[in-house]
Order: C-alpha cells, then sequence, then structure tokens
C-alpha cells in the first residue's frame, strides 16, 4: 500500500529524475501543483505520460490528482479518489478500471519517499522509506480521464503496488512498484509489449532503500502528531477563556472532553487520510481517533452552548414560567368572591 508521500521536488525536476532526455513536448496544469511533505490521494502531483498519438519519444509533464477516477464514472457522482489510489499489479489484467487504461495510458509517478505504518498494539507508527542516495522514487502508474456534470475534464492516476520485498515485509505486505533504472521506466512508457510488464511489476529488492534508526522514527512520528499538539493547545486557551464567562458550560465541556494522553503516531482518518475520505483513511491516510474526538467535543463557544442545553432551563423559558404564574387572568368565579 502507499497511500501517504512527500514530493517537495520542482516541476521541472521530475523528467530528470524519471530519466527523460530533452523537454516535454507540452506541460498541462503545472500551476496547480504545490510541493509537499505529506501528500494523500486527491492532491495534484506531476505526472510523466507518453504524447498521444506520438511514433517518437515525445513525453508530456501532466499534473494530475492521485486517486483514479473511471472514465466511466456518472457525471454527477462526487469523486472518491481515496477509492482507488492504489490497484494491485497483481489483478490490473482482471479489473476493467485498469485493464483498459494498460496499452495507452501509463505513466510515471515521481516523489522523494513515502510513509508506511506499522501496527504496534493499540497505535500505529510510521516509517520513511526513501533511496539512501536521496535520489526521487520512480512509480509505475495508469491514468484516466473524466468528465464532471460541468462539463470539466479531469485527468487522475492510480499508483501500481506489489507483495513486499524481503527487506520490507516486516513493515508491511504491499508496496509500490518502484522502477529503477531508465531501462524500466522506457519500458513501462513505451510501446512496449504487455509481456515485458511482468518482469518489471515486481517487487524492487535492492538493497539501497533506506533503514530508518530509532531516532528517526521518533521524529516521523512527532510530524504527524504537529497538528494535533497544535489542536489541544487551541483548545486548552479556549476553555481557559470561556471559564471567566459562563463556568457551567466549562465545567459541562470539561466533562464531555475526557481526551486520552497522545503517544505515538495516531493513524490518519483523510486528507489528508480526511479523506483514505473515510474508511480508507484509517489506514493509509492516517488521522485518528484523536481528530474525530476533537471534532466531536470542539471548544467553539457555540457548540458548548448547544451542549450545556440538556443540562440547563431555559432563561427565556424560565421567565415565561413566572409570568405564567403571577400574572393569571381573574377568572368569573374571582370576580364574585371579591364582591
Amino acid at each position: 500500500m502507499c497511500g501517504r508521500a512527500r514530493c517537495t521536488l520542482r516541476a521541472d525536476d521530475i523528467p530528470r529524475a524519471t530519466h527523460r532526455g530533452g523537454q516535454p513536448s507540452r506541460t498541462i496544469d503545472l500551476d496547480r501543483y504545490r510541493p509537499c511533505y505529506n501528500c494523500a490521494p486527491g492532491r495534484n502531483l506531476p505526472v510523466v505520460r507518453r504524447e498521444e498519438n506520438s511514433d517518437g519519444d515525445d513525453y508530456v509533464l501532466h499534473c494530475m490528482k492521485w486517486g483514479l477516477i473511471p472514465s466511466f464514472t456518472k457525471k454527477n457522482e462526487k469523486p472518491d479518489h481515496y477509492k482507488m489510489f492504489n490497484a494491485r499489479s497483481e489483478s490490473i489484467y482482471e479489473k476493467a478500471s485498469f485493464r483498459r487504461l494498460i496499452p495507452k495510458c501509463r505513466c510515471l509517478v515521481t516523489v522523494e519517499g513515502f510513509y508506511e505504518w506499522k501496527k504496534d498494539g493499540s497505535k500505529k507508527q510510521p516509517y520513511y522509506i526513501h533511496f539512501k542516495d536521496g535520489r526521487p522514487l520512480v512509480f509505475a502508474a495508469l491514468y484516466d480521464s473524466w468528465k464532471n456534470s460541468e462539463g470539466e475534464i479531469i485527468y487522475t492516476f492510480t499508483i501500481l503496488t506489489t507483495s513486499s520485498s524481503p527487506a520490507l515485509q516486516w513493515l508491511h505486505d504491499r508496496m509500490p512498484i518502484i522502477l529503477g533504472d531508465k531501462e524500466s521506466t522506457d519500458t513501462w512508457l513505451g510501446r512496449s509489449s504487455s509481456s515485458k510488464f511482468d518482469t518489471m511489476l515486481k517487487p524492487y529488492g535492492e538493497s539501497d532503500l533506506i533503514q530508518l534508526k530509532k531516532e528517526d522514527k521518533n521524529m516521523i512520528s512527532k510530524f504527524f502528531m504537529r497538528k494535533e499538539i497544535k489542536k489541544e493547545e487551541e483548545e486548552a486557551n479556549g476553555e481557559e477563556k470561556s471559564s471567566h464567562h459562563d463556568s457551567v458550560e466549562t465545567d459541562v465541556h470539561t466533562s464531555l472532553k475526557g481526551e486520552p494522553k497522545v503517544e505515538g503516531c495516531n493513524e490518519f482518518s483523510s486528507s489528508t487520510d480526511k479523506s483514505g475520505d473515510a474508511k480508507h483513511l484509517d489506514d493509509a491516510t492516517g488521522q485518528g481517533q484523536v481528530k474525530r474526538d476533537y471534532e466531536e467535543f470542539s471548544t467553539d463557544p457555540d457548540q458548548r452552548t448547544c451542549q450545556t442545553d440538556a443540562t440547563q432551563t431555559s432563561p427565556l423559558k424560565k421567565k415565561r414560567e413566572v409570568k405564567s404564574s403571577e400574572d393569571k387572568q381573574p377568572t368569573l368565579f374571582d370576580y364574585f368572591t371579591k364582591s
């Protein structure tokens, strides 16, 4: 699986990383690309693909969204980029979503590295996988185009995966297809027969994928926890301010909050995991239970007021009750009693 990656490369460095010579015949939508240390499905990334209807080595540098949306998807359907952000290479010839793309819609995706999570009891520890010498990773991918209800044509891609190499099986049972040299990138991008792909769609078994040290793992955990810590500080400040205005509301909010202490790295919940972007995010994208808890028990003053409504009587309701008891209209019986 490959659901998070780092891509801070300059757009003009992408062709060089994929062993392309000369300039691309054209570039498309590169203004949409934003370098990012934590790319998730749904993000725009530069992709190298072959120029359509070209007999030579012409190629296009095209910015596409990560997460395949098949062209046969209904126009009024909301796109879900987490549904097909990966494609199992063992079954691309069997599934219609991928099989029809193999002849002419192959492409190369370049990143500096990707993240993978290893389960450690109830927690997940992130690892960053990259080449020891710092050169970019090039993934085999497939792309497609889809026209939405507004008539906009959206290009999307999916990254091919395979079983993990022996060196990475301790971490996860799947890994992306890494094309480690010019020959493999030429074969995948060119007009080669599909019979040659079988030798390429294999785990990358070279020893130049870095093995992370313990201190490196801790730093990665802190990287993914940074946003959660910031939210926790903001909530603490919000509670301190609200205590001067309404002690009852603060007490109720504090009792409801009940946040567990954050340890290690929380798994995602898509997007950028937002996102995977639910269900797919719990496994692939990574914002965890803590985020959902913070959203449920927000420190926004309006939400706190709503939370305390169940335990307090509305002031307006009290006023109405008092008025109804003191200002009763006289009855006919009262009139004769007074006289």
